[in-house]
């Protein structure tokens, strides 16, 4: 997402209403002012619960990336906080739950179970790269993101569902997927996601990260 526009801006009188219709037309600067107005909001629902720095980022991309996707299916602009503050609540709780999980241990070694370990390992190291890629997600374009995620469902769609559906010529499905996935790998997310992994034993961590391609 672009950064918020300057001080100043006429973005900063807009109603919680008149930002939300902007930002369903794809409006970066209404979008950038609503995750501006309600950081604050998100940042204390995360605080009750004591996250790590990292969990507490994982936690503020997944809300704002599932507000994205179900900001059409908000019926009134002004239940936006609340909506905000339920669904952080939720992910923090599932975060907590994750990182909370009981490990077994092997009541006549003391050791771990070797099975559930390599299972526990899996698990989180797939939750690491589900919010990477969602965190990655978030930064691109409204018409990219849009695309990837229409064609990662399974099965995916056939080009002229893709093209009735997001309204692009079919033969712009193929560049826009291939701009888009290049932009993925170039974000952030992913690149502090990759930087993070590369320390890491072989098959440890990163590029099944970018399944979308």
């Amino acid at each position: 997402m672009s950064s918020r526009e300057p001080l100043g801006s006429p973005y900063d009188e807009r109603s919680t209403s008149q930002l939300v219709a902007g930002a369903l037309t794809g409006d970066e600067g209404s979008w950038s002012e609503i995750v501006h107005r309600h950081t604050s909001l998100v940042m204390a629902r995360v605080r009750q619960f004591r996250l790590t720095p990292q969990q507490a980022e994982d936690v503020a991309q997944t809300v704002w990336l599932n507000l994205l996707e179900h900001l059409a299916d908000l019926r009134e602009p002004a239940a936006l906080p609340g909506w905000i503050s339920t669904a952080t609540r939720h992910e923090c709780i599932r975060t907590a739950n994750l990182s909370r999980r009981s490990i077994p241990v092997d009541p006549t070694t003391g050791r771990l179970d070797a099975q559930d370990d390599v299972e526990l390992d899996v698990e989180l190291l797939r939750s690491e790269q589900h919010a990477a890629l969602r965190a990655a997600l978030a930064e691109l374009p409204a018409h990219q993101r849009d695309l990837l995620l229409l064609l990662s469902t399974d099965p995916p769609p056939s080009y002229q569902e893709v093209s009735a559906r997001l309204g692009i010529p079919v033969g712009s499905i193929g560049p826009t997927r291939q701009r888009g996935l290049a932009r993925l790998r170039q974000s952030h997310a992913i690149r502090t996601y990759l930087a993070a992994t590369s320390s890491r034993a072989p098959g440890e961590g990163g590029r099944d990260v970018l399944a979308l391609g």
